[in-house]
């Protein structure tokens, strides 16, 4: 079985839209910091989204674990024009896509954007390889909330809609185990 851990990055503090913009991780709570590393596997694996505000959530982490190098295929959505505007002005801007966005995810896309399903491909392809290169292993996967609840749709069977509606704080936990082609969800947003 390949369990997976799927750690939010830090928090940002930022109240816009925040795809693939490069902003940094406030990693100041070294407490909480702890009691994720000591709650996450030693020996696991340990890899992140190439965005400092997750590669640097899992540099605070890499004790006694195998470092891989940064993932592009990680990364948050990349939510286009919308990137840095806050939701009212992403709502004035394109008021009937940005409601439909997050009422059908699917293959709706902001302006130079992603669409859910094109973001759970890249991550589902990603994980893939994974499993068939580290079967077996624990794997702490540091990333967004965009990305991880692509997974939680994956292991779960269940449609977009739905997976959104979980909570994904920052220095939370997600585990979901893989064996013999089949998933399932042990913790959701865990909190040490």
């Amino acid at each position: 079985m390949t369990t997976w851990w799927w750690v939010r990055h830090g928090p940002t503090h930022e109240k816009n839209f925040v795809g693939w913009r490069d902003v940094p991780a406030d990693l100041s709570d070294t407490g909480q910091i702890a009691r994720l590393n000591a709650y996450l596997p030693d020996n696991a694996i340990l890899v992140s989204s190439d965005l400092i505000r997750a590669s640097a959530t899992a540099d605070a982490i890499s004790q006694n674990r195998t470092r891989l190098p940064h993932e592009i295929a990680l990364r948050e959505f990349n939510f286009g024009l919308w990137d840095g505007l806050g939701f009212d002005a992403v709502a004035a801007r394109d008021p009937a896509l940005s409601r439909a966005f997050w009422e059908t995810p699917g293959d709706l896309a902001p302006p130079e954007g992603e669409s859910w399903n094109a973001v759970a491909a890249r991550v589902n392809g990603f994980v893939t390889g994974m499993n068939a290169r580290f079967p077996d292993r624990h794997i702490i996967a540091v990333a967004h909330i965009g990305v991880i609840m692509t997974q939680i749709q994956t292991a779960g069977a269940m449609n977009a809609y739905r997976a959104l509606g979980h909570t994904i704080d920052n220095l939370s936990a997600t585990r979901l185990a893989h064996e013999n082609g089949e998933w399932m969800i042990d913790t959701i947003n865990h909190i040490p």
